[in-house]
């Protein structure tokens, strides 16, 4: 049983970097989409976002975070809500996405 261990966030920003968007082949940290990482006991809640509402691959997007963040110590329960506001913007990557698609 893992109720006891404190979640460390440092961890779960750590596994959403293994969520990788399959289009543009960066993951959703550096891409800019989550928008809320937060821990409550042992349940994990976060926010993200996609780069475009119509995404196809919205399911396998949320199911992989969702996935990752169970392998965290301590994480029992993480709840993934898909957010549109604010939008994306491709200001919101990291540097280091933004010069490896050439933006």
């Amino acid at each position: 049983m893992t109720g006891n261990v404190a979640v460390d966030m440092n961890k779960c920003w750590e596994a959403l970097r293994k969520v990788i968007d399959p289009e543009l082949q960066f993951d959703i940290v550096d891409l800019g989409l989550v928008y809320r990482l937060e821990a409550e006991g042992s349940t994990v809640n976060i926010d993200m976002t996609l780069t475009s509402p119509g995404c196809p691959l919205a399911p396998q997007m949320v199911m992989s975070a969702e996935n990752e963040l169970l392998k965290v110590e301590g994480v029992e329960k993480a709840n993934v809500k898909l957010v549109w506001s604010p939008p994306w913007t491709p200001e919101m990557m990291s540097e280091e996405a933004r010069m490896g698609l050439g933006w």
